[in-house]
Order: structure tokens, then C-alpha cells, then sequence
């Protein structure tokens, strides 16, 4: 349809049917009755049980029920407009990848783009059209749940993964290729800041540090192209994200210039009479298409109030139109008036879900967003050893994670499997103890089964409803009764290698100091086990980064890299000095930190040499550095470049991520690396917002992670 043709049929639209098209239900209230309509829905044009307008469904999949819903809608929808089917697609479709964060740790963002290709090619399969992600929420509080779905606490990262996987859902053409889907960027804004890592909690800071850390991977998924925004259940500014004007008119449309569709989350337009800024379902609804919310999930403030409010005057009918419009242009972009079932094909269902080509993929994309913390020469396994794997993950499916909705665990290559393929016969197996608790004879069994290896494998973590949305933790350790079976195996002396399974940063007191080895493996997903078996006996060489630094102790957090200083800072000059900023039981930084993650080989870092000691507006400065590979095997690692502002006008952090390289090197091998600086790179909001840098001296640093990187250098930007 052109533009024309859009316009047209808006003309056509009575009142109800375009307040239809700002609602998303579930499937049941298209193919069961209205008794779940709740409200008098008028809108939606109910007779004999059937609703007649909507403008999307969400969570419908299968191409054949989806076809079916959008052939019985069409045939008694007036005006023939079809449906938009979005769900939750947010680390794989039935091929499941690692979450998101774990994602975050391979710091390769074409791993990233081809993951989300290919949950878009077996979501689109199935005849849905959207997807909610990315997530790019900025985390910093392991707390929260969902720290699992972000890639991590850097806002110059997090922003070059929204970009990868916007173009992995997305493609180049939505209307000509059918196997992408659109993308809806979330949760706008700044929801992973939520106060006390409680999830849905008040979030509250100075629209600088907004601007400064929270917004930039929003805007760059924008900039590349993501068609619609979800936003926030959290306040900015004291005001709910779904019904907050200037966030969503002033900042996103009018600033940033974004014509897609802003979608609320679940329930969110409701919620505004919780928080207290909406007296009941009218304001509220007011309140959200005044805000520019063009589509209200899963609440009814829209259909049950909205006409009420034009015919008040309350509402001017123009808002509604502007949101139609926005829905109709999607529509159009994918193609859906011309071929309403787009790519729903059973066929093909069956031929690309969970393919050979696409396990392959995940298996290696799990190796590479694994992070190896610990290893006292306990790893890579040899094939000759005994092995006893142990723990609650030992032979669990629950490594999908949270946010896996169609993925089957089922499905899973469990741990044992994959060690089983390399191990053979060599291999025994206990569980030890369940998640959160165990038994005598739990514990008695899994000594017996390590008595006679010569390496433990323990297989511990969180299940999946530990993690997630919901899925707030105010304590992150691993349960009593894990930390016990480690403690117990240790005593029979023989060399432990943990393996973690868990969606956040957890404080790994009673594991890390106990075990000789430690890989995270977060939730790896559907090729988990087999992933992790070729890292554990060398066949690929660890290689993933943290992305979220782990807390010495859950008091420290938010705990992050790219903190402020203090006026009172601590050095070790003033350790032994009371009256500095500091804890009186733990150290200050954190106990595994942003960068961090080793490798089966070593790298040395030398020559770090800057082309000038000046950078000008327009003349960009070269940083060098030589990486050798000092091991005796091949390896990866990610080259990391952070820059010190060190007078700003207002206080700039002790180091800023602004460049990194990943980089493959043979034993004995040397490779030259060239970073290039731009003074843009060196801008920063000031205390009036403006978006500039600052003349004066700048340190640079470069290493294998934000705390051990090489000594600085020092340039200065003359302006």
C-alpha cells in the first residue's frame, strides 16, 4: 500500500475500529469466547463470541494455528486489515541460544547478529512478525533478575550489540524477506536500575546520568532501525515510562525522531493507577496516548475508555489517528495487506526449526560465551582421566534459561551427554543434591561415585525460576545445601571443576576459593552440554569476557567498572586510613571484574604507544599495542582500550570502555594492534546536557580487562 492508500483506508475507520488497532490480546480472546473480556469492549466489536477488531495478538505460534486465526479474523473484520502477531523471542526461538548476557561475553557481535537471524528465521516460520528484543537495559545489580537478558553494564557495548541484533531480527528489506521479523527495543527507559535490584521497582536519577549511561544502547538500536520501542514498567522521574510525556514525546519522537511504534509492556497503562498518577482506566488511558503509547498490551483502558474521552473532548481524535497510523505503516513495511500470512509455512516448519544447521550454530556460540574464572591447571581434560560429574546439573535440560518459551528442555544436550560423547566409559555420575536442598544420601552417593576418578566435574547453579523476570534475589550465592557438597567433595583431596548454570553474577565465596576450576557457562542453552564439553577438554579454548562484574559481597552493589571517584579516594598509600571511602570487611573493587576471563593459553601485552601526544577536533590520534600469545596453544583474546577524562567539568569516570578487538593468535604469535581515537569518542553531557568534550589531558589504557589493563599514557585534546 502507499501512503495514499493508508490514508484512505484510515478515512474508512469508524472511531472503534481504530481504537482496535491499539490493542494486543492473547490468542484466546480471538478463538475462545468474550468471557474473558472484561469492560465493555465495545470497540472490539463482539458478536456471538467473536472479536471482530484488534490490531494484534500477541504469543500466537505454529504456522498452522496462525494462519488459521488470521484467515477466521479476516472474515469478519470490515475493512480486511490483518493482524500483527508479536511474542517474546528474546534468546532463540525452539533452537535455543545462551542468554543474553552470556551473549554479552563472546564480545562478537557477528555471533550476536547470526543468533538473532536465526530465532528470527524459526519465529517467522511459525507466521509471527515481531519480537521483544532486544533488551538493552543498562545493568549494574546482579539483584535483579533480569540482568540475564541484557549484555551487560558498559553503555558503548551494550549499544554495539542493540545494533547486531537489531540487524540479525531485522534483515535489510522486512517486506521482502520473510524469514526476519521486526524488532521492539525494551524497556524503555533505564528499567535495569531499578532500586534494590527489586524487579518493577521505582527507578529515579538526573536525566544526565539518563543520558550518560541508560539511553545510548536504546538510541542505537533506533539508529539502526528497530521498528518498534516497549516501554518501561518502572518511573522516570517520578513518573510511570507508560504515561510519561516528555520521555516519550519530547525525548524519543520529537529529539530522536522516532515514527515506529511505542507498544506498553503487559499491563503497564493499567499499572498507572497503582503507581498513583491515574485515578482509574480513563486517566490512564489518557494519560498513555497523550504520552504517544500507540499500542496498550493486555490492559483494557484503551477499548473501555479512549471513545468516552473524544467524545469528551478530553482526547483530541487526532492522537488515535497518529497511533493508527503507525500501526497500519508496520503492517505495510511487512507486508501483510498483500500476503496477511507472510511467512507462516508448516513446510518449512518443519525443515528449519531446530536443524542441524542451526544446533551447530548454537553449540558454538554457547563455547564462545562461556567465561573460564578460575584454573589451577585442572583443565583441559584429557581423555584418559576418570571422571565423576556431580551436581544438580549433572543431568538437568533446565540450561535454557529464563525467556526460553519455546524452547524444550527435552531438546537440551544435558552436560552428561556431552561429556559422555568425549568420556565414554570413564565416566560416572551423582546428582549429590538437589538445587536448594540435599540429603545424607545424596551426599554418600556422590562420594562414592568421585572416590575412584582422578578429576570432578560439579555441576552447580540456579534453575532457571531463580533468574528472570520475577526473579529477584537479595541473596546471590548458591544454596546452602550446593556450597555443602562442595565442601564435602574437597575433603577427598582430588582436583574440582565447577561448572556454573546461572542467569546473573553470584557471589562466589564457598566456590571460588574451593574449587581448582571454575567455568561459567551461565545458561547455555539447547547445545549446552556439548558446548561446554568441547571447552572443558580443550577442543575449543575458552575465550568469552565478562560483561557484568561479580560483587565481592552483595553490600558492595551496584557494583561496576566505570565508577566516579570519590574525594576521599582509596589507594593502597591509604589503605591502613580510616576516614577514606571504603568497607571496613571488603575490598572496594569487585571480586571478578568487567573484561575479565582467562583462556587455556596466555597473552602478553607490550609497546602501548599513542601517534601523538595531542588530538585535535579533527585529527584523531593511533593507539598501539602488541599482543603476543606467551601459551602453547592457539587462542582468542579480546583486546580492550578504556580512556580516562581526568578534568571534566562534571566528574567522569576512572575508565570508559571505547574501543576493543578480538583477535586470534597462534602459539608464539604476535599480533600489532591499531586502535584509532576520535575527539568525538571524548564527548560526554555536561551539567547543562550538552553533548561536547573537554579540552585537557586524557589517560588511555589498554589490556585483557578493565582492571588489569597496561599502564596508562597520556595525550591531551587541544580544542
Amino acid at each position: 500500500m502507499t501512503k495514499q492508500s493508508l490514508s484512505a483506508l484510515l478515512e474508512q475507520m469508524t472511531l472503534d475500529e481504530k481504537i482496535a488497532q491499539l490493542v494486543q490480546l492473547t490468542p484466546n480472546f480471538l478463538t475462545e469466547n468474550e468471557a474473558n473480556l472484561t469492560g465493555p469492549m465495545a470497540s472490539l466489536g463482539i458478536t456471538d463470541g467473536v472479536v471482530r477488531n484488534v490490531g494484534s495478538v500477541l504469543s500466537a505460534v505454529g504456522a498452522k494455528d496462525v494462519i488459521a486465526l488470521q484467515e477466521q479474523y479476516l472474515k469478519n473484520n470490515r475493512l480486511g486489515i490483518p493482524l500483527l502477531l508479536m511474542a517474546d523471542i528474546i534468546h532463540g526461538y525452539r533452537t535455543i541460544f545462551p542468554v543474553t548476557l552470556a551473549l554479552g561475553c563472546s564480545w562478537d557481535m557477528e555471533l550476536a547478529e547470526r543468533s538473532a537471524a536465526i530465532a528470527a528465521k524459526e519465529s517467522a516460520v511459525t507466521g509471527l512478525h515481531v519480537t521483544f528484543a532486544p533488551m538493552v537495559d543498562l545493568v549494574r545489580d546482579p539483584r535483579w533478575g533480569r540482568v540475564m537478558e541484557s549484555t551487560g553494564e558498559d553503555p558503548f557495548l551494550n549499544s554495539e550489540f542493540a545494533r547486531a541484533f537489531v540487524r540479525g531480527f531485522q534483515g535489510d528489506d522486512l517486506a521482502a524477506d520473510t524469514d526476519r521479523v521486526a524488532a521492539c527495543v525494551k524497556h524503555f527507559a533505564a528499567y535495569g536500575a531499578a532500586e534494590g535490584g527489586r524487579d518493577y521497582n521505582t527507578v529515579n536519577m538526573s536525566e544526565r546520568q539518563l543520558r550518560e549511561s541508560y539511553l545510548p544502547a536504546y538510541k542505537a538500536a533506533l539508529d539502526e532501525g528497530c521498528e518498534l520501542v516497549m516501554t518501561a514498567f518502572n518511573t522516570v522521574d517520578g513518573i510511570p515510562a507508560t504515561g510519561n510525556r516528555w520521555l516519550m514525546r519530547e525525548l524519543l519522537r520529537k529529539e530522536w525522531g522516532f515514527e515506529g511504534i511505542l507498544i506498553s509492556d503487559w499491563g503497564a497503562v493499567e499499572e498507572m493507577i497503582a503507581h498513583g498518577v491515574a485515578a482509574d482506566g480513563a486517566e490512564a488511558a489518557q494519560k498513555a496516548i497523550e504520552a504517544g503509547v500507540d499500542m496498550e498490551m493486555m490492559t483494557s483502558c484503551y477499548p473501555n475508555h479512549l471513545k468516552a474521552l473524544v467524545a469528551s473532548g478530553q482526547v483530541n481524535e487526532a492522537l488515535i489517528d497518529e497511533s493508527v497510523m503507525r500501526v497500519l505503516k508496520l503492517k505495510e513495511k511487512l507486508g501483510l495487506f498483500e500476503n496477511p500470512y507472510r511467512g507462516a509455512d508448516e513446510q518449512r516448519e518443519r525443515e528449519v526449526i531446530l536443524c542441524g544447521e542451526h544446533r551447530l550454530a548454537a553449540r558454538e556460540i554457547a563455547a564462545k560465551s562461556c567465561v573460564l574464572l578460575k584454573n589451577e591447571g585442572v583443565l583441559p581434560l584429557s581423555r584418559e582421566q576418570k571422571l565423576a560429574l556431580i551436581g544438580p546439573f549433572a543431568q538437568s535440560g533446565d540450561i535454557l534459561g529464563p525467556w526460553s518459551i519455546w524452547g524444550k528442555q527435552e531438546e537440551a544436550v544435558q552436560l552428561y551427554d556431552g561429556l559422555l560423547e568425549k568420556a565414554g566409559v570413564s565416566l560416572v555420575v551423582a546428582e549429590g543434591c538437589g538445587i536448594a536442598a540435599g540429603s545424607p544420601e545424596q551426599t554418600a552417593e556422590a562420594v562414592r561415585a568421585a572416590k575412584d576418578a582422578d578429576v570432578i566435574v560439579l555441576a552447580l547453579g540456579e534453575s532457571s525460576e531463580m533468574s528472570g523476570e520475577a526473579g529477584s534475589r537479595a541473596d546471590i550465592r548458591l544454596p546452602q545445601a550446593q556450597l555443602d557438597l562442595l565442601r564435602e567433595l574437597k575433603q577427598l583431596g582430588k582436583p574440582i571443576a565447577v561448572v556454573l548454570f546461572n542467569g546473573r553474577p553470584l557471589d562466589l565465596h564457598g566456590v571460588l576459593n574451593e574449587a581448582d576450576a571454575l567455568l561459567e557457562a551461565w545458561y547455555p542453552g539447547t547445545e549446552g552440554g556439548n558446548a561446554i564439553a568441547d571447552l572443558l577438554f580443550g577442543d575449543i579454548n575458552p575465550s568469552g569476557k565478562l560483561t557484568m562484574s561479580f560483587p565481592h559481597a552483595v553490600g558492595q552493589v551496584p557494583v561496576y567498572y566505570n565508577h566516579y571517584n570519590t574525594g576521599r579516594p582509596l589507594t593502597t598509600d591509604n589503605a591502613d586510613q580510616r576516614y577514606v571511602s571504603k568497607y571496613l570487611d571488603i575490598p572496594n573493587e569487585p571480586l571478578l571484574p568487567f573484561g575479565y576471563g582467562l583462556s587455556y593459553t596466555t597473552f602478553a601485552y607490550s609497546e602501548l604507544r599513542l601517534s601523538s601526544d595531542t588530538i585535535y577536533t579533527e585529527e584523531p590520534l593511533t593507539v598501539s599495542v602488541k599482543v603476543t600469545n606467551t601459551g602453547k596453544l592457539a587462542g582468542e583474546e579480546v583486546v580492550q582500550l578504556y580512556v580516562r577524562d581526568i578534568a571534566g567539568e562534571v566528574v567522569r569516570p576512572l575508565k570508559e570502555l571505547k574501543a576493543y578487538r578480538k583477535i586470534s593468535l597462534e602459539p608464539g604469535e604476535t599480533a600489532a594492534i591499531d586502535f584509532t581515537l576520535s575527539e568525538e569518542q571524548l564527548r560526554y553531557y555536561h551539567a547543562d546536557l550538552t553533548f561536547a568534550s573537554d579540552a585537557g589531558e586524557f589517560h588511555v589504557f589498554v589490556g585483557p580487562n578493565s582492571r588489569d589493563a597496561a599502564a596508562a599514557k597520556s595525550f591531551r585534546l587541544v580544542k
